[in-house]
């Protein structure tokens, strides 16, 4: 768990994975909340932030 918003995180190495790499290619990092596209390359923390009370709101 991560500080104040309680989020877990699980890497995925696309390395040799030739489905992911097609799909992401030079996008890496990608972050998804939840299964869902959230951004990819750099983290704006408070978009971040803002984009995990939106997800819990819906659920």
């Amino acid at each position: 768990m991560q500080g104040e918003l309680k989020f877990s995180i699980e890497k995925i190495y696309i390395d040799g994975d030739l489905e992911l790499e097609k799909l992401y290619g030079e996008q890496i990092p990608v972050i998804h909340i939840d299964g869902e596209h959230h951004d990819f390359w750099r983290v704006d923390p408070e978009r971040f932030k803002s984009s995990l009370e939106k997800h819990r709101q819906r659920q």
